[in-house]
């Protein structure tokens, strides 16, 4: 793939506007349209962009894998964790009127619905990664004689 010049340098230029977009979606996604889900899947389009026109072992040194499976743990327990936070503090689970006691403007919503969503983009993005090497990385060696 060396003597792809243009599509490398294109990628270059791109994965970082992709990811910056990824983050805008994720952060504004309490605001409009967007959110945890969209933000994960258009910052792991950015990584696996990258996986895709420099090599499987280019990507896994941007993103390690173990890095990577860390934070999909990290994602799962932001979210559920915000949620055992509302039930310790009495109240139902998700409900997160109970996380700031400003209940006239509604803070806590903002906050939980914050940390919600982080939790769930950063669990998307690092289940299409994790899913991405796992592809990437096999061997499908089909023969015609296999068919």
């Amino acid at each position: 793939m060396n003597h792809h010049l243009v599509l490398r340098v294109v990628t270059k230029i791109l994965v970082p506007v992709i990811l910056l977009f990824g983050l805008y979606v994720q952060f504004h996604g309490d605001y409009g349209p967007g959110g945890g889900f969209q933000a994960g899947v258009i910052f792991a389009a950015g990584i696996i962009l990258y996986g895709l026109v420099f090599g499987l072992d280019a990507a896994k040194q941007v993103a390690p894998p173990l890095i990577v499976q860390r934070l999909m743990a990290f994602g799962v327990l932001l979210y559920a964790g915000v949620g055992v936070v509302t039930l310790a503090l009495g109240e139902n689970y998700l409900d997160y009127d109970i996380l700031h006691p400003d209940l006239e403007h509604h803070t806590g919503q903002h906050y939980g619905i914050l940390a919600v969503e982080l939790g769930v983009g950063i669990t998307v993005a690092t289940v299409m990664m994790l899913l991405f090497y796992g592809f990437a990385g096999r061997n499908f060696d089909i023969k015609d004689e296999d068919w």
